[in-house]
């Protein structure tokens, strides 16, 4: 199942603009809140101190986004991903640049090339550890490709599991993860469905990952096994 921050129905975490549950998640909150202030001081539940063993997403976290460069400037770029999403990249001057398989420098970026960004993704906004551009597979239409569900307000959501969802898994369950775990995982979830913007890879407790998508209606969890093979989505 779907949700997504910059459109539809938002899951504890998601924080993309312009949710239609928004306004609902801050009610829930405050009164949350409300309920646990004790002497004039919030009493923070044991569950909730501290991200660490919690995919619960307390600030950016690594992901990234597929589609064509929009447009260009001094300091990065603009993606608009296949189902028309768009997504702000920061380019630093430790970004690592390929072109297919070669090394590359930034002015490979240009106007109307498909490009794979990987980086530390805040809502629309990536901050870009590598670009690679004509990425393996970007002149190929996945079988997957098409199942994307773009976000369309007032459109009903979509409810599927398509492929195959780990054994007893729960939503909110595992650890976010980074590095070279999250870019493999990233990669292959958005090679299978583009679209969207993975805000975080989460590993679950059999090795596992669940690659988070925002900015689509389908897919939300994309699941991708421990060698990097996407399994299933829902």
């Amino acid at each position: 199942m779907n949700s997504n921050e910059p459109a539809a129905h938002p899951r504890p975490g998601d924080e993309w603009p312009g949710s239609r549950r928004k306004k609902g998640v801050v009610v829930a909150a405050v009164i949350a809140a409300a309920t646990l202030l004790v002497g004039g001081a919030a009493a923070v539940p044991a569950s909730a101190q501290g991200a660490s063993g919690s995919n619960a997403r307390s600030g950016p976290a690594e992901g990234g986004t597929t589609g064509t460069v929009s447009a260009v400037s001094g300091s990065g770029f603009t993606v608009t991903t296949a189902t028309g999403e768009t997504a702000t990249v920061t380019e630093t001057p430790t970004t690592s640049y390929a072109e297919g398989s070669a090394s590359a420098s930034s002015s490979a970026v240009t106007a109307g090339a498909p490009v794979l960004v990987l980086g530390t993704v805040n809502s629309t906004a990536v901050t870009a550890s590598q670009v690679i551009v004509q990425p393996p597979g970007s002149g190929s239409t996945s079988s997957t490709a098409s199942q994307v569900v773009p976000f369309q307000s007032g459109a009903p959501s979509v409810s599927k599991q398509v492929g195959q969802v780990p054994a007893n898994y729960t939503e909110g369950s595992g650890t976010i993860v980074g590095g070279t775990s999250a870019d493999k995982a990233t990669e292959a979830a958005l090679a299978a469905y583009p679209g969207g913007v993975v805000d975080r890879v989460v590993q679950l407790g059999n090795g596992e990952y669940e690659v988070h998508f925002i900015g689509v209606d389908w897919p939300h969890h994309v699941f991708v096994t421990s060698a990097f093979t996407v399994a299933g989505a829902d």
